[in-house]
């Protein structure tokens, strides 16, 4: 695989037509995102050199510098240079961004609108990994799966696991779906076949909505009582911070499951806590308030609780379906067709 630099131009550049472009990412991104496939079908749908990635659009190097100032196409992805009114006075050409990941908001500014710059990402394709995620961890809390591995790694001995585990399993459980985002309604989707109640709150979908989603909309305080697993997929905005706090926590029932692949600001996780050391509640946390735990918390050791990295989301090759949806945005705008996946700025208030 050939390493991009700020600096380096490959072989394969794009001397042929389309849109000029750009890819504009955080160090070592485009080598994770793109196979060399992805590469030659870039070259082959734009004027671009597709080992030349721009790291830093702020303070870019020359040869940056002068593919920023054609550029009418970026490909942006993590760690993009956040594209204010400095760096687009420097891309005069700039019409679109196509974004090869989920959340746009980092980099993504109000000068971008103003402009009248169109904008796309591969939020679906990024939804996909974090529902399959949240589908295993809904089945495997209702079948207490941490709880067996806790008590036969304690007891390594034979055991009446049926009497023990009487009242687990996924037969007519109820799981709370908090948000009927891109990932929420994949979930919603994901949980058909399975003999389950599925409840949803959502302040933007009403009861016809959720009627053909297949749910039962309910309000928040509804849902925390009457579910034995909640999964939170709200995004993060001003009035999702702390949604579930010590009083909504507390209506859940005994044994219910918290699961958290949204943003760890959505849960208050200092009333999460007592609720997690009584063994009262049990969650599996793939995003934590702060991003990485204190190396103290209880969060890591405690047997009700299931604690990743941050890796719902796309990984290893879950990223070339993201840079798949990217390439077919790029071509469609290079046919002069319009996005299927745009970014309207109205929606980014509810939205990741």
């Amino acid at each position: 695989m050939h390493h991009a630099t700020d600096n380096t131009t490959g072989e394969a550049d794009g001397s042929g037509g389309g849109p000029s472009l750009l890819l504009a990412m955080g160090t070592g991104i485009a080598e994770r995102l793109f196979t060399d496939a992805h590469r030659v079908r870039l070259a082959a749908l734009t004027r671009t050199d597709p080992y030349l990635v721009a790291h830093d659009l702020a303070d870019p190097p020359p040869a940056v510098a002068a593919a920023l100032a054609e550029a009418e196409l970026l490909l942006t992805c993590w760690g993009a240079t956040p594209l204010d009114e400095r760096v687009l006075d420097a891309a005069p050409r700039l019409r679109a961004v196509v974004h090869a990941a989920g959340s746009v908001k980092h980099h993504i500014t109000q000068a971008c609108w103003d402009r009248g710059i169109l904008v796309t990402s591969a939020a679906a394709a990024n939804a996909l990994p974090v529902a399959e995620y949240t589908l295993a961890a809904i089945l495997f809390a209702n079948k207490r799966v941490l709880h067996s591995r806790h008590r036969y790694r304690e007891l390594r001995a034979p055991h009446d696991w049926r009497l023990e585990l009487d009242g687990a399993g996924n037969y007519g459980r109820t799981v709370g779906v908090v948000g009927a985002s891109r990932i929420g309604r994949r979930v919603i989707e994901l949980l058909r076949p399975f003999d389950l109640r599925v409840l949803l709150h959502d302040p933007y979908a009403d009861g016809d909505e959720a009627e053909r989603l297949g749910v039962e909309a309910v309000p928040l305080d509804d849902l925390c009582l009457r579910s034995d697993v909640l999964t939170v997929h709200a995004p993060e905005v001003p009035a999702t911070r702390h949604m579930i706090d010590a009083r909504r926590l507390s209506l859940m029932p005994d044994g219910a499951t918290l699961i958290n692949t949204a943003r760890g600001s959505l849960v208050d996780t200092d009333a999460l806590l007592p609720e997690l050391l009584s063994g009262r509640l049990h969650a599996v946390l793939d995003v934590t308030e702060p991003e990485v735990p204190p190396a103290g918390s209880p969060l890591y050791d405690l047997p009700n609780v299931l604690l990743t990295p941050h890796v719902a989301g796309s990984l290893g090759e879950e990223l070339y379906r993201m840079a798949d949806l990217a390439l077919d945005e790029v071509e469609r705008y290079a046919l002069g067709l319009p996005f299927t996946e745009p970014v309207v700025p109205a929606a980014l208030d509810r939205s990741a």
